[in-house]
């Protein structure tokens, strides 16, 4: 039904003429290299550094089933399978303020979310610059988390719908509280103005909670590389390493772990009261690149994004938690798995710059010690160790620079175990039709 609904909405659809927008991603500072950084940077200088910016994504998705538990916009309602919902409403004002050599002195953004659920912050910070050497800037505030770059890649410019199932579990809203120092040469002379170093200090709950539930801080840092030209293809490539180093203070004395390995691992428990306290590990360690070509239509891109680590999380779930886990008013037992995870994207221009087909396999393994079969509630496993593979599909249609519409069809396939209701293929197939509109 789903796949029928995909295949002959794309067939009907009408097609007209446009161009693409530059990615911009959440950590960058204005690019005065594209259209729009253009225009602003001119706004900028005659209007005091001010700016706004609008995007709203109205949309509609079918499910395979009512109840439907879903990554693509949240979990379905127990007897709804389909539902026209506004899944962003983004409205950011910012202020760049200016020298007299008209480099960058110090920057305020306040960003917020306005949909039928609520409205809520989704940045809110102020960064300062050094301009003796044009290489340093401090942010203090809400902000993106700088690990990888799928994470990072705004929302309006991202082609899949949203982020991967990885990328939410680990990373949920994004952003978070926070301190962060950037390398990044700014001089207009600078011979390394492709290098960009970021580092950061952050309470580790992000958005998803209402305030740092520990004394615990995590450390967060990625070196990225530009894009830069491959001579004499005149390729464009980029790409970066991450690392993220935290943890969760346990408030309960029970922490668990998995022994052995394959058929033979099993989740064992420690309740020494020691562990009252224990900082039990998020840490996670990732690579990305992405690769441009152009052509004579427009540009063949790929992109690739590999993480893995330990995660900390619960028994029925792997996501990094918001507030500390409670049952009823005693704290939950932390549980440590090893994990790992990737995606890759292959985007391909058709005919023109207008058209733009998507191509996005990914996969997230929650705890890379048991696979299949091996994943029985007999050795304390359960849903939050199965592994999950997505291959999603789509076609943009680029209506003018300001509108763009979206046809996504995403199947989910869940490993085969030994767990009730997780025997076979679970059906939670997905289609998205959207509109966006930014200005």
């Amino acid at each position: 039904m789903i796949k029928k609904i995909f295949f002959i909405t794309l067939c009907c659809t009408v097609l007209y003429s446009t161009e693409l927008r530059a990615q911009q991603l959440l950590t960058d500072l204005m690019d005065t290299t594209t259209q729009m950084g253009k225009g602003l940077f001119a706004m900028y200088q005659q209007y005091n550094a001010l700016r706004f910016s609008v995007y709203v994504q109205p949309q509609f998705q079918v499910a395979d089933h009512k109840g439907t538990q879903s990554y693509d916009g949240g979990d379905f309602l127990p007897n709804s399978n389909s539902r026209l919902m506004l899944r962003r409403g983004r409205f950011r004002a910012e202020y760049l303020r200016l020298n007299g050599e008209q480099y960058p002195v110090a920057q305020i953004v306040y960003q917020f979310d306005a949909t039928e659920r609520g409205v809520f912050v989704r940045d809110l910070f102020g960064r300062i610059f050094e301009n003796k050497w044009h290489l340093f800037s401090l942010t203090g505030g809400i902000f993106a988390r700088p690990f990888g770059y799928e994470v990072n890649l705004s929302s309006s410019d991202r082609e899949s719908p949203e982020r991967g199932r990885m990328s939410q579990i680990l990373m949920k809203t994004e952003r978070d509280m926070g301190f962060m120092l950037s390398l990044e040469p700014r001089g207009r002379s600078s011979k390394m103005r492709w290098l960009k170093y970021d580092i950061g200090v952050f309470n580790g709950p992000g958005l998803s909670g209402p305030s740092d539930y520990d004394s615990h801080k995590d450390i967060i840092s990625r070196l990225s590389i530009k894009p830069v030209s491959i001579r004499p293809l005149n390729w464009k490539i980029s790409g970066g390493i991450s690392c993220y180093y935290g943890g969760i203070n346990s408030e309960s004395p029970w922490v668990y772990r998995v022994k052995g390995n394959g058929g033979q691992a099993y989740f064992t428990g420690d309740s020494a009261q020691s562990n009252i306290g224990y900082v039990a590990p998020r840490q996670y360690y990732g690579a990305d690149v992405q690769l441009k070509i152009p052509n004579r239509k427009g540009i063949t891109e790929l992109r690739a994004e590999y993480i893995r680590g330990r995660q900390t999380a619960t028994a029925n779930s792997s996501e990094s938690p918001g507030s500390y886990p409670m049952s009823g008013a005693t704290p939950q037992a932390l549980y440590t798995r090893n994990f790992d995870g990737a995606y890759f994207y292959f985007l391909q221009n058709l005919a023109s710059v207008k058209h733009q087909l998507i191509v996005k396999y990914d996969w997230y393994d929650p705890n890379t010690d048991v696979k299949g079969a091996e994943i029985t509630s007999a050795h304390g496993f359960g849903p939050a160790d199965i592994k999950y593979q997505t291959l999603g599909a789509g076609y943009i249609y680029y209506i003018n620079p300001y509108v763009k519409a979206v046809f996504w069809f995403e199947h989910v396939m869940n490993e085969h175990t030994a767990l009730a209701g997780y025997t076979a293929d679970v059906p939670d197939d997905m289609f998205t039709f959207r509109l966006q509109f930014r200005f």
